[in-house]
C-alpha cells in the first residue's frame, strides 16, 4: 500500500468514530427508570412502542436504563443520574415510588409514568384527564381491582373461611388502600383475613409460615412490583405449602400461578413507548397528554 493511501486511510479510521458519537451525542436521550430488576422483556416491549413512534434504539433515539433491584434507597441517585445525562423524557415504570422519586427530582424534564400506579391518589397529577405539570402515562390502577380477586379467589376456594393477603408494603409506601378494598370485600363475603406484609424477600417465608399457622386457606398477593421480582420464591412456597392463590396480572401464571386478574401490562407498557414517549419526542408536553 502506498504511504499516501495509508495515511488517508488512517485518517478516515480517526474521524469516523468522531462522527459515530457526534450522531449519537445528536439523537435524543430517553431514561427508563424501573425499582426492580434488569428485565429484558420489558426492555423489548419498550423499545417496540417506540419502534412504532419511529424511533429505533441506537438509530435515532438513546435510551438509557437504570434498574434499582428493589433498593427503593437507589432511586435518587439513579434519577439524578438520569437528569444530569440531559434526558429529554423519564419513563418512571414499576411502582409509585419510581414514580414520586423523579418528580421529587425535576420539574422541567416529561415524566411518563409506566405501572399499577393511581397518580392522583399519590398526588403526582391533578387529574387523569387533566394531569398538568410534567407528568403523564399509562396505569392500570392494580389496587382498585383488590376486592374484584378476592370475590373471585373464593368462588374457586369456596370452603375457605379465611383467606391470606400478602401486602408488599414498602420502606416508603404503604398499601392501606389496597388492604381496605380487600378487608371490604371479605366482610361482603362472610370471610375473615389474615394480612401478612414481604417488604423484601427475606420476610416471603415468615409470612408463609404465618399464613399457614393462622389457617388461612387461598391467599391473594397484592400488587406491589416488588412481589412480581420474587416471584419464584413466592411461587414456590404456595405450591410447597399447597395454596390456591390469585395474582395481580398475567405475569405471574405465565410463570406458574394459579390465576391472576388484571390488566396486560406489556400491552400498557409497549403504550407507554408508542402513544407518550413517541409523542414527547416529536413535541407533544405532558400536560396535554391525558393518562
Amino acid at each position: 500500500m502506498r504511504r499516501r493511501q495509508f495515511i488517508t486511510l488512517l485518517g478516515g479510521a480517526a474521524v469516523w468514530p468522531a462522527t459515530v458519537r457526534a450522531q449519537q451525542s445528536a439523537m435524543p436521550l430517553v431514561g427508563f427508570l424501573d425499582n426492580g430488576r434488569p428485565n429484558p422483556v420489558l426492555v423489548a416491549t419498550f423499545c417496540d412502542g417506540l419502534a412504532k413512534a419511529g424511533y429505533v434504539e441506537g438509530q435515532n433515539v438513546a435510551v438509557e436504563y437504570r434498574w434499582a433491584n428493589t433498593q427503593e434507597r437507589q432511586l435518587p441517585e439513579l434519577a439524578a443520574d438520569l437528569i444530569g445525562r440531559q434526558a429529554k423524557v423519564i419513563v418512571a415504570s414499576g411502582s409509585a415510588v419510581t414514580a414520586y422519586v423523579v418528580k421529587r427530582a425535576t420539574s422541567t424534564i416529561p415524566i411518563v409514568l409506566a405501572g399499577g400506579i393511581d397518580p392522583v391518589t399519590f398526588g403526582l397529577v391533578a387529574s387523569l384527564n387533566r394531569p398538568g405539570g410534567n407528568i403523564t402515562g399509562v396505569t392500570f390502577i392494580s389496587i382498585e381491582l383488590s376486592g374484584k380477586r378476592f370475590g373471585l379467589l373464593c368462588e374457586v376456594v369456596p370452603q375457605t373461611s379465611t383467606v391470606a393477603y400478602l401486602s408488599g408494603g414498602s420502606r416508603i409506601w404503604t398499601f392501606e388502600d389496597e388492604s381496605s378494598n380487600i378487608q371490604a370485600a371479605a366482610a361482603t363475603l362472610g370471610r375473615q383475613v389474615v394480612v401478612l406484609e414481604a417488604r423484601d424477600r427475606s420476610e416471603i417465608e415468615p409470612a408463609f409460615e404465618t399464613l399457614v399457622q393462622r389457617g388461612a386457606g387461598a391467599l391473594i398477593v397484592g400488587g406491589a412490583p416488588h412481589l412480581f421480582y420474587d416471584s419464584e420464591k413466592i411461587l414456590a412456597q404456595a405450591t410447597l405449602r399447597k395454596i390456591p392463590a390469585i395474582y395481580p396480572h398475567r405475569g405471574w401464571v405465565g410463570r406458574g400461578g394459579l390465576m391472576s386478574y388484571g390488566a396486560n401490562a406489556l400491552v400498557l407498557l409497549r403504550q407507554v413507548g408508542s402513544d407518550y414517549v413517541g409523542r414527547i419526542l416529536k413535541g407533544a408536553k405532558p400536560a396535554d397528554l391525558p393518562e
